[in-house]
């Protein structure tokens, strides 16, 4: 299972082995400040993403990789069964990321932005 680490600089999602072969790609690290807004994926994640896709599906169960639909790419990481987070981003590699957390709504708190940033 991936891991997602926030930090004051940066969202880091650590894939291991195995799913680094499904993504097919390695690690992913995106500064804090291009955050531009994240929000709780309602229903079920593995419905949210959209698009042709570059890694695994499994039906009812996983999706893992990137996304792709009408000039934008999205990276996904999700379970069947569990929350998740739609995190946009601006000038990197990927428009959003759909992260499965077990706690979506500590990681919304967790990027929301400070007051001097606000």
């Amino acid at each position: 299972m991936s891991t997602v680490t926030i930090t004051a600089d940066a969202v880091a999602v650590r894939l291991s082995a195995a799913e680094k072969a499904g993504a097919l790609r390695g690690d992913l690290r995106v500064p804090r400040s291009a955050v531009r807004s994240v929000e709780v994926v309602e229903g079920s994640p593995l419905r949210a993403p959209r698009g042709l896709r570059t890694g695994l599906a499994i039906p009812g169960a996983r999706k893992l990789g990137t996304w792709h639909r009408s000039g934008s790419r999205e990276f996904v990481d999700v379970r069947g069964g569990q929350a998740a987070v739609r995190i946009h981003l601006e000038g990197q590699r990927y428009d959003s990321l759909l992260l499965g957390v077990d706690d979506p709504r500590a990681v919304v708190a967790a990027l929301a932005p400070t007051p001097s940033e606000a």
